[in-house]
């Protein structure tokens, strides 16, 4: 699952680390996150979204499946 983390990250000057600290995570959490190798709960979802005042959509991209 793609998402846009880094970039919400970077527009408002927030740090992984601060990331991590808002929604109650590891810092590790949003490294993985991030890199796409893991995908959130949907509560982790929500509360990422709503410290970005964002939709969980305009997060986290779905992608069609290939097959």
């Amino acid at each position: 699952m793609k998402n846009r983390l880094k970039v919400l990250r970077a527009e408002r000057d927030m740090s992984q680390a601060d990331l991590a600290d808002r929604v109650g995570v590891a810092r590790q959490t949003i490294v993985a996150l991030e890199a796409g190798k893991y995908a959130p709960s949907l509560p982790l979802a929500y509360k990422i979204a709503r410290q970005f005042s964002v939709l969980v959509e305009q997060v986290f991209l779905d992608e069609p499946s290939e097959g």
